[in-house]
């Protein structure tokens, strides 16, 4: 269950102002635009964005578990450390995001090829490498499948609802660099802890 709520909480705290919550913000202002008009904000979007945070989960819980059969305990913890440092250090990078296309250009309206793009995204985010950290140790690594994916949805869904404009009103740069320091205490740690056994 803890796994469950941990990861459930700093998934979707992690992925706020991530570049999956920007493209998602960004398709659903601009296709609840049409001729000048705003109607009603695209469904299909929203749903793409839910399903690929359950696949990217259930992706790198996969990865997590079968790695972490393969190691001995200090070792698995080790892994741990580093997915925070690597979580860490993507949310230290800079996030800009761009307009989706030129004046004349309308985004693409192709389920195939969102669902792509916004997994792709997601594979290498912070929130993905904490869904991996809490996989590794977790005794039922489907809790931390459940949480993540929820997060994730969680994450995805307020981009969906909000908009680029008001999301851009929010100091997420500043709400990232504090995430990815605690993120970096955390990695140290269980990094230390796990090579010389401090508790």
């Amino acid at each position: 269950m803890d796994s469950f709520l941990f990861c459930l909480i700093l998934v979707a705290l992690i992925a706020v102002g991530g570049r999956e919550q920007w493209l998602v913000a960004q398709l659903s202002d601009a296709l609840a635009q049409r001729e000048g008009k705003t109607v009603r904000r695209p469904v299909p979007v929203l749903a793409l964005g839910v399903a690929s945070a359950a696949a990217t989960a259930g992706a790198m819980t996969l990865a997590a578990t079968t790695l972490a059969e393969l190691m001995p305990d200090r070792a698995a913890w080790m892994l741990v450390a580093f997915a925070l440092a690597i979580a860490a250090l993507e949310l230290f990078w800079p996030i800009r995001p761009g307009p989706l296309g030129g004046a004349e250009s309308e985004p693409t309206r192709s389920a195939g090829a969102i669902g792509l793009v916004l997994v792709w995204r997601q594979l290498g985010d912070a929130a993905r490498f904490v869904i991996f950290a809490f996989a590794v140790e977790a005794t039922f690594p489907i809790t931390a499948l459940i949480g993540g994916a929820l997060g994730g949805a969680a994450a995805v869904s307020m981009g969906w609802v909000f908009g680029a404009a008001k999301l851009s009103q929010w100091p997420l740069r500043a709400i990232r660099i504090a995430l990815g320091l605690c993120m970096i205490v955390a990695a140290l740690f269980i990094g230390l802890n796990a090579r010389y056994a401090i508790w």
